[in-house]
Parts: structure tokens; C-alpha cells; sequence
């Protein structure tokens, strides 16, 4: 992908269905009674690699365009696979369906793609051992493949070590199988759409502060709506946000409050964000992102932010890169085992952009404004990087061309279609 300096941003648009919640629809409502319609579907590859997994678990789910359709077998409907299941780049898709393969009585083997097969899997698989599930892996469970033989479940209480949805979903989804009740405690609330989620499909499930606790029971076919993914806007918020005269709506986005750090960040680095046409749609919060763009300045990011906008950090950077003054980020060592290594991608590239950045054991410090030159920039297989370094070429003197840029289809498929519309 090749990006040149744009004049200003300008437009109206709607963004692809959150990836997040598009994973989650699938799975409940695989194991719930009856049919489930999901509206606003991510068709990503990571989204797509969960349908080939339920598939491949003997459930029935159809395409039909405007609303992809699951006729759920309930909690003990699904059938052993036939062969390996592959969740192909997405660390969703294998850490949480692990957490319903342990409640299973048969044996499934999960692998991916050899990003995911080097990213860290015994986060999962220790407390779903703690629960009475049998997990192997390399390196003792550490890293996929992973092989699960599913049987009788344990309720637990559980700290996250670490602030992690994914791990949290898994406990809580075991939850679901185990005999009596299973507590998440968190020190840090993380995204909290498997919660929200398995409340609306009926679950015995109930959050009190940064406790989380869920019983087994039957959940049941719904209507789901998914907004529109903030993780994919961050992109163009950051974009509108910083090219003075811009002009930028972005319909229908989710504005679950553990997801909205992005927007409390820009404003605090000066951004001119408003919400409006604010309502709730199957539980999550959503509404339409009004930006006009001016001059920011340099913020702070601490610890106790990052979960509430850990996938956004890569387009945080370039917004630091474009503003005025320094801008810390720490607390991030979660960055490192993401799909890439994403504070060395980010202070590398960036690097060869003309940034002044440093990398942090935890974060990185950013030094603005830079003047940013083109060049060709890497990747790392890395969606989010690769449309990070996208957005950084929007503010270049020279073109910048992104390497291996096709991984973007991994959540945003139409992003390159998207950005055309709305550059001047």
C-alpha cells in the first residue's frame, strides 16, 4: 500500500462491525438454543477463522448477506472435530474457544498461524487447568497447538494476574460448564463484552465492582446488533484529529465505556471530538463520532488507561508523533505479545519515518512534532501496525509504502476503500 500527504480529511462514514463482539456472537450463540441473527458481522479473517471453527464443531451457520444466521445446539451440542481447528491469526478466536472446548467431552486440537503459534497461551490454560481441564501445548501448554480434552469442570475464584479480556472470557465461559460458581477479580476492568454478552443470551451472570461471577444454565438464540468497531475507527479519529480543517463523522460506532479510551486520550491531547445520536443497542453503547481537526499537544498515558485502549496504542503514536510536545506511554508491556511486538514495530517504523521516539521496557516516549518523511515501511504482519503507518503517510512530504499490507484484511478488509473516500 503506498500513502501520500493528504490536504484534509473530509466526509461521513460507517466503519466495519467490532471485531470483538463479532467473535463473541458467533460462540454463545453456537452453544445456545435455538437460532441466533447476527447483524453488523465482521467479515474479517479473524472473525471468519471463528465461523471455521464452529463449523468444524458441527454447527450450522449461514451466510445470508445482511445478517450471518447460527442455529445453536445449546451447551452440550457440539460435536468433536473431525480435524484440527485453525483460528488462523486471531489469539480470540483460540484463547476463548478453549474455554468452551474445556467444557466438552471430547478432545479438539487448536492451532494458528505462526504469529499465533508464538504468542503466550498458558495465561489460559493455567486457570482452566486450576478448573480440571486437560490442556497440552509446546512448552508445556505455553504455546499452540494446543490440545483440549474436554470433561468435568470445577468452579473457581480467579485473579487476573494481568488485565486481560481474553483470559477473563475464557474463565467465565468454562463457568458455564463448571459445578458451582467461577469468579473472575479484577484489578483493572478490561473490556467487558463477553459479560454483557452472556447476560443478553440468559447467562447466570453477575458483576459486582471487579468481581465477576457466572453459574452454569442454558442460554438461548437472540438478535444481535453489532456496532461499529472504535478500534478500527482510532485510524480515522486520529487522522481528522490532527489535520487542522478536517471534518470527519463516523456513524454507528460502539462506545462501550471500557473501549473508549482512544477518545478520552485525543481529548486530552486537544482533539475537537463530540458524540451524538447516542443510544443502547443489545446492551453496548453506541453513537456517531463528530471530529474536527486542529493542533494537539503531547499527553500522558499511564497504566491504569491501557486496558481501555491497548489495541489502539499503534495510532496513538502517530497522533504523539503529529502533536506538540512530548507524549509518555507506560504500563503497555502487553504490546509485546500481541500479533507482533507491537512497542519495537512501532519505535522501529515510526523511527524511519523521522519520528523522535524511544522505546520503553513498558511504552515508548514520543517527541513532537516531527516532521515526517516517506519511505518504506514494514508491517510485521501486524493489521494494526501496517494501518497505523497507513495514517502516519497521510501527514508525509513523500510517499510512504507499507510492506506486507494485506494482513489489514485481518479486521478491516475495505480500510484502503475507506481512506480514499474521505482524503482531499
Amino acid at each position: 500500500m503506498i500513502i501520500y500527504k493528504a490536504n484534509k480529511i473530509k466526509g461521513r462514514i460507517t466503519i466495519p462491525g467490532d471485531k470483538s463482539i463479532s467473535h463473541r456472537a458467533i460462540m454463545l450463540a453456537s452453544i445456545s438454543k435455538g437460532k441466533s441473527s447476527i447483524t453488523g458481522f465482521l467479515r474479517g479473517e479473524d472473525c471468519l477463522s471463528t465461523i471455521d471453527c464452529f463449523r468444524g464443531l458441527g454447527i450450522e451457520i449461514f451466510d445470508e448477506g445482511e445478517e450471518i444466521i447460527v442455529e445453536g445446539k445449546g451447551l452440550y451440542g457440539l460435536q468433536e472435530p473431525k480435524d484440527i481447528l485453525n483460528a488462523g491469526n486471531s489469539g480470540t478466536t483460540m484463547r476463548l474457544l478453549s474455554g468452551i472446548l474445556v467444557g466438552q467431552n471430547f478432545l479438539s486440537i487448536i492451532t494458528g498461524d505462526a504469529s499465533l503459534r508464538s504468542r503466550p497461551m498458558a495465561r489460559i490454560a493455567n486457570p482452566l487447568r486450576e478448573m480440571g481441564a486437560q490442556i497440552d501445548g509446546r512448552r508445556n501448554g505455553e504455546l499452540a497447538p494446543l490440545t483440549v480434552r474436554g470433561g468435568k469442570l470445577q468452579g473457581i475464584s480467579y485473579t487476573l494476574p494481568v488485565p486481560s479480556a481474553q483470559v477473563k472470557s475464557a474463565v467465565l465461559l468454562a463457568g458455564l460448564y463448571a459445578d458451582g460458581t467461577t469468579t473472575v477479580i479484577e484489578s483493572v476492568e478490561s473490556r467487558d463484552h463477553t459479560e454483557k454478552m452472556v447476560q443478553a443470551f440468559g447467562g447466570k451472570l453477575k458483576k459486582e465492582g471487579k468481581k465477576i461471577t457466572i453459574e452454569t444454565g442454558e442460554l438461548y438464540g437472540q438478535r444481535v446488533e453489532v456496532p461499529g468497531d472504535i478500534s478500527s475507527a482510532a485510524f480515522f479519529l486520529v487522522a481528522a484529529s490532527a489535520m487542522e480543517n478536517s471534518h470527519l463523522v463516523i456513524e454507528k460506532v460502539g462506545l462501550n465505556p471500557t473501549r473508549t479510551g482512544i477518545i478520552d486520550v485525543l481529548r486530552s491531547m486537544g482533539a475537537d471530538i463530540k458524540i451524538e445520536n447516542e443510544r443502547i443497542s443489545g446492551g453496548e453503547e453506541v453513537g456517531d463520532l463528530i471530529v474536527r481537526g486542529k493542533k494537539l499537544t503531547g499527553t500522558t498515558i499511564e497504566q491504569d488507561m491501557i486496558p481501555r485502549l491497548i489495541d489502539e496504542i499503534p495510532v496513538i503514536a502517530v497522533a504523539a508523533a503529529l502533536a506538540e510536545g512530548k507524549t509518555i506511554i507506560t504500563g503497555a508491556e502487553e504490546l509485546k505479545h500481541k500479533e507482533s511486538d507491537r512497542i519495537l514495530a512501532v519505535v522501529e517504523e515510526l523511527n524511519k519515518l523521522g519520528v523522535e521516539i524511544k522505546e520503553l521496557p513498558d511504552g515508548m516516549v514520543i517527541n513532537g512534532p516531527a516532521k515526517i518523511k516517506g519511505g518504506r515501511v514494514e508491517s510485521y504482519g501486524d493489521h494494526r501496525i501496517a494501518m497505523a503507518l497507513a495514517i502516519a503517510g497521510l501527514f508525509s512530504e513523500e510517499p510512504v509504502e507499507v510492506q506486507n499490507s494485506e494482513c489489514i484484511a485481518v479486521s478491516f478488509p475495505d480500510f484502503e476503500e475507506t481512506l480514499k473516500k474521505i482524503v482531499l
